[in-house]
């Protein structure tokens, strides 16, 4: 079958088999932060944006992105390049794999809700799976993140 989508602004039409996943698709596309993990969908490592809403891309079709927009961390570069910076300098990133699923998650998270509580924060990334941290780090670079954004705003 022949789908076309836009992948991180760029449209592309590509021949697939009926059982292709999106994850697979993306990343046969050049789309390498989109990260395999546990695929049972647990662990957000896979996750992208499809029309803007963050979905897990290890558990969707890539038939049924057809038509749609998919964006990757690779399309959100100066975005997660800003929020990143943070992560790494409260230590949270240690060996950085689940990283990519992290910051699209966070990224969702804060364009829905720019001044989330740490309670809100900690139960919109729940599904992002740490197996090195124990997310007090990510909690405090989204929090100083945050600082930081509301900081420039007011200058």
């Amino acid at each position: 079958m022949t789908i076309t989508l836009t992948l991180n602004g760029k449209k592309i039409t590509d021949q697939i088999s009926a059982d292709c996943l999106l994850i697979d698709f993306l990343r046969s596309h050049g789309a390498l932060s989109v990260k395999r993990g546990c695929e049972t969908s647990n662990c957000g490592l896979c996750t992208v944006f499809l029309n803007d809403v963050p979905v897990l891309s290890c558990s969707m079709l890539a038939a049924r992105a057809d038509g749609q927009t998919v964006t990757t961390l690779e399309g959100l570069q100066d975005e997660a390049e800003e929020f990143g910076a943070f992560i790494a300098d409260q230590g949270a990133e240690q060996c950085g794999f689940c990283n990519p699923g992290f910051i699209m998650n966070a990224i969702a998270l804060l364009r829905e809700n720019p001044s989330p509580t740490d309670d809100e924060i900690r139960e919109y990334l729940a599904g992002n799976l740490c197996r090195c941290s124990g997310y007090e780090g990510q909690l405090r670079g989204i929090r100083a993140f945050i600082d930081y954004r509301q900081e420039r705003s007011r200058s």
